[in-house]
């Protein structure tokens, strides 16, 4: 089978009901092709009237009237209202026959999805969206079908065209509403680690659901390979930490060994010295692990002009926007050591240790305006990938 490229788009309705997280949970879990970008984006009017176009240009002659049933609902609940754009997440996923799996696991939208007894919750569309008729005329009264993806790669590289056009030269942060005060909203910035992603899981959206919990709106994401300059960044201020707080610990820890294994007492002066080299150079040893966690390299070990290019491991940035943001985030997320994390944290459910601890949130409003800054939260590479893929297709 050959390497295809689709998408999954939510629905404004399963964005704002924090039902996100749920899909990609039982999306990510069944999956064998790659999820390769996000991005949360509010479309215009020309891009919603050409995308609700393409569902009666592709109508399925086999489902009569579905092309129609989701023009109608594009229009109707997509359409900016009130000069204001709506949220969609758009998730891009690469591999063979993406286009019939994604499909396949999202479910269908034909009649058979009247009763309420044939549904078995076996599908995203099952569990998360709605068909309902009326009884009298048999027409739908209504319908909410939570995710939309093309069936076939034609209607893809159509959609993915406008999509791209919709998402590129955009800021990554939608603005699509104005708060009655504006002083009291925070936005903090959250990774979700390359451990989520080293095999296909639910980790990923079970995380983003529990981070629902906080109410907050999500209002930019993406999928992201960190460099190992962006790590060293990044992490710049846990290595002074390491330095001042891990190093002469682990110093004097050392010089304890040393004496015991070796029989040995040394003076003052010599164990001070010991004890100082050691917990240097152990703290560094630390910090190059958590910039090999988090780009795929050491630091130590890769040539300057390589420190730039993207990462080998893959993350997912998330930006969340509402009152009291960063204190909210960091609640659901809990401590950094996940033994230390209280019950239903996501460090206590997913983490492991002080390093591979699943996640990470920002700690105060100076820290998110500097992490923005690092992870060029502005940016998006969803439109390029777009792009770049269609100009293959020729």
């Amino acid at each position: 089978m050959a390497e295809e490229l689709s998408y999954l788009l939510t629905t404004p309705y399963t964005l704002a009901k924090s039902r996100t997280g749920g899909v990609l949970s039982r999306l990510l879990s069944r999956l064998d092709v790659e999820m390769i970008g996000a991005q949360i984006f509010a479309p215009s009017e020309e891009i919603v009237k050409e995308y609700a176009q393409s569902m009666l240009n592709f109508d399925n002659q086999e489902k009569p009237g579905s092309g129609r049933l989701l023009y109608n609902y594009i229009m109707d609940n997509m359409m900016p209202s009130e000069g204001k754009p709506h949220r969609m997440a758009l998730f891009l996923f690469r591999g063979e026959d993406a286009c019939k799996k994604l499909s396949d696991i999202i479910g269908a939208l034909h009649p058979e999805n009247r009763s309420i007894e044939s549904l078995k919750g076996e599908t995203i569309r099952d569990t998360y969206a709605d068909l309902l008729f009326d009884k009298n005329t048999g027409e739908p009264a209504y319908f909410e079908p939570a995710v939309l993806t093309p069936p076939s790669q034609d209607i893809a590289n159509h959609n993915m065209a406008i999509f791209a056009r919709a998402t590129i030269d955009v800021p990554n942060i939608v603005e699509n509403i104005k708060y009655p005060d504006p002083q009291i909203i925070e936005r903090t910035l959250v990774i979700l680690k390359p451990d989520n992603w080293r095999f296909p899981s639910s980790r990923p959206g079970t995380i983003i659901d529990m981070f629902s919990r906080t109410g907050l709106r999500i209002i930019g994401c993406k999928v992201y390979q960190m460099s190992v300059n962006e790590a060293l960044e990044f992490y710049g201020p846990v290595q002074q930490a390491l330095e001042e707080k891990l190093g002469p610990k682990m110093g004097e820890k050392a010089v304890e060994i040393l004496e015991e294994k070796f029989n040995f007492s040394m003076d003052e002066e010599r164990a001070a010295h010991v004890a100082r080299e050691f917990g240097r150079a152990f703290a560094y040893d630390q910090f190059c692990k958590i910039v090999e966690f988090m780009s795929g390299r050491r630091p130590d070990q890769c040539p300057l002009e390589e420190r730039d290019a993207s990462g080998k491991v893959k993350s997912m940035i998330m930006v969340y926007e509402g009152e009291n943001a960063i204190d909210k985030i960091r609640k659901v997320l809990g401590p950094t050591d996940p033994t230390k994390a209280p019950g239903g944290t996501v460090r206590r459910e997913f983490g492991l240790d002080v390093m591979v601890n699943t996640a990470h949130a920002s700690d105060s409003a100076e820290s998110v305006e500097r992490e923005f800054r690092v992870v060029k939260i502005q940016e998006n590479r969803l439109s390029k990938m777009m792009m770049d893929w269609l100009s293959q297709q020729d």
